[in-house]
């Protein structure tokens, strides 16, 4: 496999009544620098997923431990639920129209999201997106699969008792290690099974989740004498002056928290049976399932504070005050469930396609998602998670900004640049339109410059809580910090039109 075979001039790709877009018969791509079976173009026929499996798939990614802490993380931070409910539900809105935007090539040319990003990057500068993303992937997935073993830790602890006090590796109880190693290992084995396994998954662990969720509600309601004690608990910042400066950057913080999918969900559309699909799919899964499950955390939660005198927002440490033992087992299957859902699906198909685009002779999507694997294990998540101001309120942040400005990018390229017009055969040919230069767009690569100096410049770190100087990296960019991911977004957007005026083609 040395050569990409382009197409004689009479082909073009073939349509079909739904605008969905696949290669021309005849062509075949076998440039094994940029092609591989998994990026190429999902054929017509092997579009199918629909409404429901765009549904099942943001219900089950949605409804998972550390968004359970997000939304109870506001009622901790002072906010009465209805303005913790409010903030989640507008952070989703605003989050969904980007990802509508980016989704919008995957029904339409079955690529995933490294192929998209060769029409603004290049063929080899679409590896500077997906490294940032699989970067990001990789450390959540190891922090998923570490708090997930945790959990099943606990209440397996609960369960048997004596689990706690087993002799320590590394600093830790042996018992827990197992936990995280089996876990570990069972993620993978489900993703090994491809793309339509993960979509048989999501589409039975959705609903269960709910249950689980509602199960724990009515409990600690019940506990609580009825649901009228988790409604009453006030505010502690009231609407005025208090509550913004903590609103904005919670409201960022939520945005961010989706803001690596608006970029790679491609990956999940390109199986998509049209644009209906996806859109609806998105629009009914997203914000709505976001903001019930914020609902089901801070009712969760506030009850919680009037049944036990403090608001407990881990929903493994609140389950495991139960002595039921049915009720323990469950809140251990909801826990593997809703782990298991949302980190194969949010941060394994992801770096799995990355790596696949990075080295395509070598790395297949099963081989990528096993580095991944193996990468979210050596980065240590045990550590990175004692240390929060350091990974999630700057690294995270960091990343965000970043992630933002990519996003910018490409829906700046696709929509307004492209008027959403790819060509398919190049964006796997060498030489082809999206060369640019040696496979770089040097328009992309300045507005990615300008978007991440303005989203991250301005980073900063209270005293002895993270890396950066108390002042910000830049000090005049300091205002606009926790403003990232929003700043990057619009910065690269107006810098990369700005560049490309004048050039709307194909």
């Amino acid at each position: 496999m040395t050569a990409t075979v382009p197409p004689a001039p009479s082909e073009n790709p073939i349509p079909d009544p739904a605008g969905r877009v696949e290669l021309p018969p005849g062509v075949v791509l076998t440039d094994a620098r940029f092609v591989n079976d998994d990026l190429l173009p999902v054929p017509l026929a092997r579009r199918r997923w629909t409404t429901y499996n765009f549904t099942a798939l943001w219900v089950g990614m949605a409804h998972n431990i550390p968004s359970w802490l997000l939304a109870s993380g506001l009622v901790a931070l002072g906010m009465d639920w209805k303005q913790a409910v409010f903030t989640i539900a507008l952070a989703n809105v605003i989050v969904l129209a980007p990802m509508l935007l980016t989704g919008h090539a995957g029904p339409k040319y079955g690529i995933p999201f490294p192929v998209l990003a060769r029409a603004s990057f290049g063929l080899r500068g679409a590896n500077l997106p997906a490294m940032i993303r699989a970067g990001v992937a990789c450390a959540w997935f190891g922090i998923q699969t570490w708090i997930g073993g945790q959990g099943i830790f606990v209440l397996l602890g609960k369960l048997f008792g004596g689990w706690a006090e087993a002799s320590e590796v590394g600093g830790q109880p042996w018992t827990l290690w197992v936990c995280f190693v089996l876990f570990w290992a069972f993620e993978l084995a489900i993703i090994h099974r491809g793309m339509e396994a993960l979509r048989r998954f999501e589409n039975w662990a959705a609903p269960f989740v709910i249950v689980g969720a509602l199960v724990l509600l009515v409990w600690v309601a019940n506990k609580a004498g009825g649901f009228g004690p988790l409604l009453d608990q006030p505010s502690q910042l009231g609407w005025g002056a208090d509550f913004w400066p903590v609103f904005f950057p919670s409201l960022m913080g939520m945005i961010a928290f989706w803001s690596t999918l608006s970029l790679n969900i491609p990956d999940f559309t390109r199986f998509g049976a049209g644009q209906r699909a996806q859109v609806w799919g998105q629009t009914l899964g997203l914000p709505t399932t976001m903001t019930l499950f914020a609902l089901l955390s801070v009712f969760v939660t506030s009850g919680s504070q009037a049944v036990y005198g403090a608001a407990i927002w881990d929903p493994v440490q609140l389950a495991a005050r139960t002595d039921n033992v049915f009720g323990l087992l469950f809140a251990l299957v909801t826990v593997l469930v809703a782990t298991i859902s949302v980190n194969i699906a949010a941060n394994v198909v992801s770096p799995a396609y990355d790596l696949a685009n990075l080295a395509p002779r070598f790395i297949t999507f099963r081989t990528g998602a096993l580095i991944t694997g193996v990468v979210g294990v050596v980065i240590m998540p045990w550590k990175l998670t004692e240390t929060p101001e350091l990974y999630i309120f700057t690294w995270l942040g960091l990343v965000g900004g970043l992630l933002g400005t990519v996003a910018g990018i490409l829906i700046a390229d696709y929509w307004i640049v492209r008027r959403t017009r790819l060509d398919l055969t190049d964006l796997y040919t060498p030489g082809g339109r999206y060369w640019y230069t040696s496979g770089w767009n040097v328009h992309a690569v300045v507005a990615f410059a300008v978007g991440g100096v303005l989203a991250v410049g301005g980073s900063h770190s209270a005293p002895g809580k993270g890396p950066f100087p108390q002042d910000g990296l830049i000090p005049f960019l300091k205002p606009l910090a926790d403003y990232g991911w929003a700043v990057g977004l619009a910065a690269s957007l107006v810098v990369y039109v700005a560049l490309t005026a004048g050039r709307r083609r194909v």
